[in-house]
């Protein structure tokens, strides 16, 4: 099932894998222009049914980490321009990932000095990359949000759905919203956060308003089918708390999503292996609420374990995520039943064509050992 082909109406797919969005932070930080080594580095990938591209902020203070390449505004359309063509050369499809990081940021990142945006004054307890004195990226712990107000939420969807008309003037194939991971829509979601006494907080249905809300005013520039909503149960990434009510909160969502057409919920097993349990509850459950394509992601690394959960009728697609990293032919080492080559953590975000661009693919490794 894994390598066969999926359609919607709207797209059609080369295959059931899809790349998961991975932050690498390739880009200069002043203009957030994708380069020459981001468009090779998807160019080389292009052979997955679905590129998923790593998170793209849909505003400057959208910006949670230094040197990610974003998308609002005409020169960064431009520059991701580049990148479609080069995928699309190659065969493949890719979605933006739209992308606010809301408390998980700092005033540095900002051009204006501005505050991460927060659903409430409880700092992010984790750490991001910012500038140093010398423009090279430090460490530094999350800044101090400030609650947005009404009007700055306003603006909040008014920036993903320019972001999502940047993204088909640049020949996307459609976006995903990043509603996961403790980000600025994950962090609405979250009762232990949110304690908000106006429309956007208190009973699930107004935690969800602002994702809601992105997901209707994105739909109207690209149509619900090329949307990609992704979401992280059981997630405790960026200092998140468990969902008290995750059976409850992920299916509501999912009816919604799937009462507009929405084309992809996208889940991901953040903590332990639940997604792999064929007697969890979880997918089943969105399976029977949300008829578009469910994509399943975490820890999913031969075909025998992809082909497991498809089997299952639990997913329609895989995403994966690392050993994409460091197997740019990922989909015919799969295929193949072929080693896949390690990754080299201390390369994720450090900038660079070193452990980027410069993962042989498996016949170019083969004729290395050989010599």
């Amino acid at each position: 099932m894994l390598f066969e082909s999926y359609a919607n109406s709207s797209l059609q797919l080369a295959n059931r894998i899809a790349m998961a969005p991975m932050t690498r932070c390739r880009a200069d930080h002043k203009d957030a222009v994708p380069n020459d080594m981001i468009v090779e580095y998807y160019r080389q990938r292009a052979a997955a049914g679905l590129i998923i591209s790593e998170g793209v902020p849909v505003s400057d203070r959208a910006r949670g980490y230094i040197n990610t390449p974003a998308l609002w505004n005409e020169a960064q359309a431009a520059g991701w321009q580049r990148v479609t063509a080069a995928v699309h050369a190659a065969g493949g499809r890719i979605f933006a990932q739209l992308w606010h990081c809301g408390r998980v940021a700092h005033a540095a990142l900002h051009a204006d000095g501005s505050a991460p945006a927060g659903v409430s004054l409880k700092p992010a307890a984790t750490q991001t990359m910012i500038p140093g004195a010398d423009g090279k990226p430090v460490p530094a712990p999350c800044g101090q949000p400030e609650i947005l107000s009404l009007q700055e939420i306003r603006g909040v969807v008014a920036e993903f759905a320019h972001a999502a008309r940047l993204a088909m003037q640049a020949g996307f194939d459609g976006v995903e919203i990043h509603g996961a991971n403790g980000y600025l829509l994950d962090q609405f979601r979250c009762p232990a956060l949110n304690r908000r006494n106006d429309a956007y907080g208190g009973a699930l249905a107004n935690r969800y308003r602002l994702l809601l809300e992105v997901v209707d005013a994105v739909a109207a520039e690209t149509g619900p089918e090329r949307i990609a909503v992704r979401q992280s149960p059981y997630g405790l990434g960026n200092d998140m708390v468990a969902d008290p009510e995750p059976l409850v909160t992920y299916p509501w969502l999912a009816r919604e999503l799937n009462r507009r057409g929405i084309g992809f919920l996208h889940i991901y097993c953040q903590t332990a292996d639940w997604i792999h349990d064929a007697g969890h509850s979880m997918m089943p459950a969105l399976r029977d609420t949300f008829h578009g394509a469910l994509i399943a992601c975490g820890g999913f690394k031969t075909a025998a374990s992809c082909n497991a959960i498809l089997q299952r009728g639990q997913a329609d697609l895989i995403a994966i995520g690392k050993p994409f990293i460091s197997n740019p032919d990922l989909i015919e080492r799969l295929r193949r039943g072929a080693p896949l080559a390690k990754w080299d953590t201390a390369s994720f975000y450090a900038g660079g064509e070193r452990g980027y661009t410069d993962y042989p693919a498996l016949e170019e490794e083969l004729a290395l050992a050989t010599r």
